[in-house]
């Protein structure tokens, strides 16, 4: 119940707020375009918030409300920036960053700090900064601040503010908890059931019975057209180029594979890998003792156990790698020694390492005769695809010299296939639950990018391939022709024709249930067919368990008084529910009840961001908070392109 009543926390905005809270340079680092170029000296000052002796400019919020539209529409491709607006992610955003900042002057004021270390401490977690080696490269941080415009200074700032944050709100907001004595209500009231009647009154019941005549049909189809709009569709020409596509590509030369052979000269050398089991102890005298006991005839685990130790399993190493993983010293005994025995102990930087062969394996290599067929193979397979780029080129320059997709294929012995009808975010119009071919799918946000149709590309596919493709069918956003949604349109006019009776029948029937009128006999006196009310017997424990889609009618079921009627509109537009609740059976629960434990739970879960919350708002109110409504009005024109 108590999620129900905080959904709003849990909305797609409630969440931006702690993704912004917590992560502008992760969400800058993902892919955003973080110039900062747009927002500077714009109409209404280059502030929209003074936070204490701080402020936030407008390129900061800028920046902070379109990385937060990038990593919204990792889940909604499609979405906007007009919808994202219209949503209210601007306030959500700057709220957020007032929040950080004030944090930051709050903490310093009582002698909270962020040292530098740990600012690097944060720095180095970040994937985007990571070589290869998974390591943090000072060169990719460099490179990638280059790249988003971004300073060093502006990154430690913002982690700084970040790491302030965890500071203030985690040990304010870390193991709340609620009385027992709360729990107990709070699960007495999820115990609790309501008996009611649902009546739903549809405007089709006032409708005229003999429905709208041709004329009547298509105006009301006409003024509301954008009812029935459908969206752009687009149909995809492609051919797909592998490497079947290239012909008489060169085969490999003698002199190419000797000079491939002599390249790997390592690979097709003799070697030889180990099998060991190991244990590492402090001393030499124990690993003396150890070894001596193994050389014995002891088993090494057994021995190794005597001790308070394990012996550990070190299987095909080389001499380099052994090397690497523990000393020159310990290889070159591991290696001298016979399969089967214990080596001699000897010492790394971490203890001294008693080393049993139990297995030695002896790779013979292999001569370029013996190698050659493996070779041939793999220098045929990177000929074909140099000559598939070469290929590739060449059937750009004649897409721009005007040759159409459907001359380069036949040129090539291939035939185009045409996709199904497709939407924006890729999905099959009119098809739901049917996916495009992976390949299609790749070429979506390119071929709604093409202006007009017949614009040949050469593009790479989902699996590497690369695809040939054009738009061969742009079907603009239009409504439906009437005649496929007649049936649809002909009754949404008999919706709208009685949309005003039928509201005027519901306060007729609220009416009558005020007065104590039976809800059959209020129903009766509208003088309309009216389906059957539905009783409804239900506890919140079952309202909850339809969570996240509670209907309307039931929610609003719940939060009456016994004994009154109220109406809500129903979903679709189609009429209105009349809800009539005759009677709550409170809930009874033993102070033992399993229930009471899981009810303290969840309102403790409950309880830490509220306090967190709160904490930001008693920081906030102490530190100082002005908001400049010209210049948040200033972004928000920038950020929709000036409407």
């Amino acid at each position: 119940m108590l999620g129900f009543l905080r959904s709003l926390i849990h909305s797609r905005i409630g969440a931006l707020v702690a993704l912004v809270f917590l992560g502008l340079i992760a969400l800058a680092f993902a892919g955003a375009d973080v110039t900062g170029s747009r927002f500077g000296g714009i109409a209404g000052g280059d502030r929209v918030a003074s936070v204490g002796g701080s402020r936030i400019g407008t390129a900061e919020l800028g920046k902070a409300v379109t990385n937060a539209l990038e990593g919204e529409r990792q889940k909604t491709p499609t979405l906007m920036m007009k919808d994202f607006v219209a949503s209210g992610a601007i306030d959500q955003v700057l709220n957020g960053l007032i929040d950080r900042a004030a944090m930051m002057e709050w903490g310093a004021k009582h002698g909270f700090a962020v040292s530098d270390r740990l600012v690097d401490s944060e720095i180095v977690k970040i994937p985007a900064f990571q070589g290869p080696d998974g390591k943090f490269s000072e060169s990719a941080y460099r490179q990638l601040l280059a790249q988003r415009n971004l300073t060093d200074a502006l990154v430690r700032s913002d982690i700084g503010q970040g790491l302030m944050a965890r500071q203030l709100l985690v040990p304010g907001s870390f193991g709340a908890q609620f009385p027992k004595g709360v729990a107990l209500r709070y699960a007495a009231l999820l115990k609790e059931k309501r008996e009611g009647v649902l009546a739903f009154v549809p405007a089709t019941a006032f409708a005229p019975k003999q429905g709208p005549d041709d004329a009547a049909l298509a105006a009301f189809y006409k003024a509301h057209s954008q009812r029935y709009m459908l969206p752009e569709r687009r149909t995809i020409r492609y051919a797909v180029l592998d490497e079947k596509a290239v012909q008489n590509a060169p085969a490999p030369t003698d002199a190419e594979i000797a000079q491939r052979y002599k390249l790997n000269a390592a690979t097709y050398a003799p070697s030889q890998t180990r099998d060991f089991s190991q244990v590492i102890v402090a001393d030499e005298a124990t690993a003396k003792a150890l070894a001596a006991e193994v050389a014995a005839g002891k088993p090494i685990d057994a021995a190794a156990r005597a001790k308070g130790l394990s012996a550990a399993k070190l299987p095909g190493l080389t001499r380099d790698a052994l090397t690497s993983q523990a000393s020159k010293a310990v290889a070159d005994a591991a290696f001298a020694t016979a399969q089967g025995k214990v080596a001699a102990p000897a010492k790394s930087p971490i203890g001294w390492h008693v080393v049993r062969v139990d297995a030695v394996h002896d790779n013979p290599g292999k001569t370029l005769e013996q190698a050659r067929g493996e070779i041939v193979a793999a220098l045929a397979v990177e000929k074909r695809r140099a000559a598939l780029t070469d290929l590739a080129a060449k059937i750009e320059e004649q897409f721009e010299n005007g040759t159409g997709l459907a001359d380069a294929s036949k040129s090539l012995g291939l035939a185009p296939v045409a996709s199904d009808p497709l939407q924006a975010d890729g999905t099959v119009f009119g098809k739901p639950g049917v996916k495009p071919a992976p390949e299609v799918a790749a070429l979506v946000q390119a071929a709604f990018a093409m202006e007009r149709e017949g614009q040949p590309q050469i593009s790479q596919g989902a699996d590497g391939k690369l695809v040939m493709f054009d738009v061969a069918r742009i079907d603009a956003a239009a409504p439906a022709p009437l005649a496929q949604i007649r049936d649809r349109v002909a009754r949404d006019w008999q919706v709208d024709a009685g949309s005003a009776k039928a509201q005027a029948a519901r306060d007729t029937i609220l009416a009558a249930l005020r007065k104590g009128t039976p809800l059959a006999d209020a129903m009766k006196a509208t003088g309309a067919t009216l389906p059957a009310p539905s009783p409804v017997t239900m506890s919140r424990e079952q309202l909850n368990a339809m969570q996240p889609r509670i209907p309307e009618a039931l929610a609003l079921m719940f939060s009456m008084a016994q004994g009154t009627a109220k109406s809500i509109a129903a979903p679709d537009g189609s009429g209105w529910i009349v809800v009539s609740l005759g009677k709550v059976i409170p809930g009874v629960v033993a102070a033992n009840d399993p229930i009471v434990p899981a009810a303290a739970q969840e309102l403790s879960q409950a309880l830490g961001p509220e306090y967190g919350a709160s904490l930001r708002r008693a920081i906030s109110n102490d530190v100082g908070v002005k908001r400049n409504e010209a210049g948040i009005r200033a972004v928000r024109t920038q950020l929709l392109g000036g409407q």
